[in-house]
């Protein structure tokens, strides 16, 4: 699973510290170690990177080490582009950033140490990070309070499009944080240069809180391109409902929290030509929707079987347009045969408790049609095992941090 990471350059930059050179009022000590307080025998602090470093990577992480006495403060200014924070280690010797800077952005820490006898002693260093051409953000992320009210199904992908396409997915995944007050194991998954999203390798637990972390400003999309802002989204996992119907059988069960709540006799898609089969599959309610005006697809008016159709509490479960609806005209056929189009028919009845009682992000899983729901139709994120599934990740799978 995706999480915030320090690749090996933080490492590095550690066992490089004694040839680094500080800054500001610092001298020269021996070795080659600064030593602060201009040459006297003061705390040795060192700096990664360097003083008067130009074109820093914008994820390399900043390092200051107090190589006698401890550090006291630490402060990297970036000015216009604002602070990076970071941490100090247990024993006060070392402090690491723990953000991203900014692309083309002139950076001064200031670090402050104290010796045995309590003499505090102040050191500076500069350095400026490489130079982006252009920007990428986050154009949606999914699921939305528009559409949820933040409380979802426990079959909820989490789903980020990005505004440009991007090629270091690696840096991209490293910098996507998911906590949840219930952790699970989960892995990104890229779908192509734009769209990223995450699934739990199980479903969500019922009544999980969920937290999704893209600091992604300053960090690399690609070649001369970084990211323009951080985005946080919190969202809840609702009860757990998962509906389940066959067209062999023609009646959809819906369970809440492991228990029957509802039987619905409903008809499916009649087949004859592959369009108007219904998808089998793991499907996830999508939209919820009072009225849909509903059209024949690849036909339009004046052809044969051309139809357009207003229909009321319908609930979307794919991109191809398969709906769970109410069929006032079909319910002499619900519990008994397929006569639609390729939708879900059930009662007005049952149709208006459904869309009622339903959570975006509920599967809604259909089995006996001959034609399979593909993972790119709509939401069909659990139509691949957990071996496909990671195959698309840049950084595979991981538990969640807990909330």
């Amino acid at each position: 699973m995706a999480r915030v990471t320090y690749g090996s350059a933080g490492l590095l930059a550690l066992a490089l510290l004694a040839a680094c050179s500080a800054g500001g009022q610092a001298g020269n000590g021996r070795d080659g170690v600064a030593m602060a307080g201009g040459g006297a025998r003061g705390p040795a602090v060192s700096f990664s990177p360097q003083d008067k470093t130009q074109g820093v990577p914008t994820d390399q992480p900043v390092v200051v080490a107090a190589n006698s006495g401890r550090l006291k403060s630490v402060e990297v200014d970036g000015g216009k582009s604002g602070p990076l924070v970071g941490v100090l280690s247990g024993d006060g010797t070392r402090w690491r950033s723990t953000g991203t800077a900014r692309p083309g952005t002139a950076y001064t820490v200031t670090a402050v140490s104290v010796d045995a006898a309590g003499k505090q002693t102040s050191a500076t260093s500069t350095f400026t990070t490489v130079k982006g051409k252009e920007t990428f953000d986050i154009e949606t992320i999914t699921p939305n309070k528009d559409d949820t009210g933040l409380t979802v199904g426990v079959g909820m992908p989490i789903m980020i499009a990005f505004d440009k396409p991007v090629t270091d997915r690696v840096s991209i995944e490293r910098n996507l944080t998911v906590r949840s007050s219930k952790p699970v194991e989960g892995a990104w998954h890229w779908f192509d240069s734009q769209h990223v999203d995450f699934r739990p390798q199980e479903y969500w637990p019922a009544h999980t809180r969920v937290r999704v972390e893209a600091r992604l400003a300053g960090v690399r999309g690609g070649p001369g391109m970084y990211g323009k802002r951080d985005v946080t989204l919190n969202f809840k996992i609702g009860r757990s409902q998962i509906t389940k119907g066959s067209t062999d059988e023609h009646v959809l069960h819906v369970r809440r929290d492991g228990k029957k709540i509802r039987t619905m006799p409903m008809s499916a898609g009649q087949g004859g030509q592959w369009k108007y089969y219904t998808t089998s599959g793991i499907h996830l309610a999508m939209s919820r929707e009072p009225v849909t005006v509903m059209t024949s697809p690849g036909i339009g008016p004046g052809q044969a079987g051309y139809y357009q159709l207003t229909v009321y509490n319908t609930v979307r479960i794919s991109n191809s347009g398969e709906y769970v609806h109410s069929a006032p005209w079909s319910v002499g056929s619900q519990g008994n045969s397929n006569v639609s189009h390729g939708c879900v028919n059930i009662s007005p009845a049952n149709a208006a408790w459904f869309i009622k009682n339903t959570l975006i992000g509920d599967p809604i899983i259909i089995t006996g049609s001959p034609r399979k729901l593909e993972p790119t139709n709509g939401w069909g994120h659990w139509q691949e095992n957990w071996k496909q599934w990671l195959k698309w990740s840049s950084l595979k799978s991981g538990p969640t941090i807990k909330l």
